[in-house]
C-alpha cells in the first residue's frame, strides 16, 4: 500500500492506522532531528500532491477486509506535513462520513496562520502540533523553516486555532540538547503556550537515529524536570514525557498489526511491509519483531544484517542502539 501503514499502538492514541499523505517528504521544514531523511521539497504552497481519491480508495479497500479491522483512531500524517495536502479537509470528511472512528491529525503547526487550514483541520477529534521554539534563533536552527514561514505567524495561527477548536489540542515540543533547551528558551515557549487553550502538552526529544549527528537528545532526568516546569506555570493542565535519555522512549510501543505476516513463508511480501515501516521511521529490530510477531528477536536481528549486507538495508547506532534504515 503507498498511503496506509500499521495499525499500531499508540499511547497516545490507542490503536491507530496510519493514512501518509505523501510518497516523498514535503514539508514546511527541514528539522535536524527528523528521523525521515531531509525535506525533498521544502515549500508552504499547498497542493493536491497525491491523488485524494487513490488515498481515500486506499483506506477504503484496506477496512473492507474481514474480520474488520479493530482501531480507536484514523491518523492523518505525512512523510512531511500532512496540511500541505489541499484534499486534506475532503480526507477528513470522508473518513468521518464512513467510518466510526475517531480521527487524529499530526501536524508541525507551521500553516495554522492559513484560515482555511484552520477550518479544514477542526474536523478533526484530536489535533496534535508541534511547537519547537519561541525565539527566531532556535526555530531556525532547530527547524530550519522554509524562507515563506514567520515564527510569529506560526505561533498565532497555533494560538487562534486553539481558541475556535472544539477537539482536543495536545502541543508537542521536541528539544535537542543545546539548541532548544535554554532558559530563555524555555522561558520563551511556557510564555507562548499560556496564551493558548491546550489539553495537554507532551514533550519530547531525539528517540531514534536523527537527519544529523549533532541532534542529540535530553537525558531523561533533565525531561523530566522540564515536565515538571511546564506544570508549575499551569497546574491543571497535563504535561507527558515522551522520550528522554538514551534508549528511554515511551511515546509508541507497536504491536501485531492486523495485516502483520505472521509465520510468513512469503518472505518478499513481509520484506515489503518492513520497507514500508522503515519509510516512515528507523526501526530496531526488537520494533519490528513487536510488529510483525515474528517470534525470536536474535533471529529477526540476524536477517536484518542479511538485509543490510545485501544493500537493502543501512545500519546505524543511535545512543547504543542498533537502528535499520532503508539504504
Amino acid at each position: 500500500m503507498n498511503f496506509i501503514f500499521g495499525p499500531v499502538n499508540s499511547r497516545r492514541l490507542g490503536r491507530s492506522l496510519g493514512v501518509d499523505l505523501f510518497r516523498e517528504k514535503i514539508c514546511t521544514l527541514n528539522c535536524i532531528y527528523c528521523e525521515i531523511g531531509a525535506t525533498h521539497c521544502l515549500t508552504c504552497t499547498r497542493a493536491e500532491y497525491e491523488p485524494t481519491a487513490a488515498i481515500l480508495a486506499e483506506l477504503a479497500q484496506y477496512m473492507q477486509q474481514e474480520p474488520a479491522p479493530q482501531l480507536d483512531f484514523i491518523t492523518i500524517t505525512a512523510s512531511g506535513e500532512p496540511t500541505l495536502h489541499s484534499g486534506l479537509g475532503e480526507i477528513i470528511v470522508q473518513i468521518k462520513k464512513t467510518l466510526p472512528q475517531s480521527v487524529a491529525v499530526l501536524t508541525n503547526g507551521t500553516l495554522l496562520g492559513d484560515a482555511q487550514v484552520r477550518q479544514e483541520l477542526a474536523l478533526a477529534d484530536v489535533v496534535i502540533p508541534s511547537l519547537d521554539s519561541a525565539l527566531p534563533a532556535g526555530f531556525r536552527k532547530v527547524d530550519r523553516p522554509a524562507r515563506c514561514l514567520d515564527l510569529a505567524t506560526v505561533i498565532q495561527g497555533i494560538e487562534d486555532f486553539s481558541w475556535g477548536y472544539q477537539g482536543k489540542l495536545w502541543l508537542e515540543i521536541l528539544f535537542v540538547e543545546g539548541m532548544n533547551d535554554s532558559v530563555e528558551e524555555i522561558a520563551a515557549l511556557g510564555q507562548a503556550a499560556s496564551r493558548m487553550r491546550i489539553d495537554r502538552i507532551q514533550l519530547n526529544t531525539v528517540a531514534r537515529p536523527p537527519l544529523e549527528v549533532f541532534a542529540r537528545p535530553l537525558s531523561l532526568q533533565k525531561m523530566t524536570a522540564l515536565a515538571e516546569q511546564f506544570r508549575q506555570w499551569d497546574p491543571n493542565r497535563p504535561v507527558d514525557v515522551l522520550a528522554g535519555g538514551a534508549g528511554v522512549v515511551q511515546e509508541e510501543a507497536t504491536e501485531p498489526s492486523v495485516y502483520s505476516l505472521i509465520h510468513a513463508a512469503d518472505r518478499k511480501a513481509l520484506l515489503a511491509e518492513v520497507i514500508e515501516m522503515l519509510k516512515r521511521r528507523p526501526c530496531t529490530a526488537a520494533d519490528i519483531n513487536r510488529t510483525f510477531h515474528l517470534g525470536d528477536t536474535d533471529k529477526v536481528e540476524q536477517w536484518l544484517d542479511t538485509l543490510v549486507q545485501e544493500g537493502v538495508l543501512h545500519k546505524q547506532s543511535h545512543e547504543q542502539r542498533p537502528y535499520y534504515l532503508i539504504a
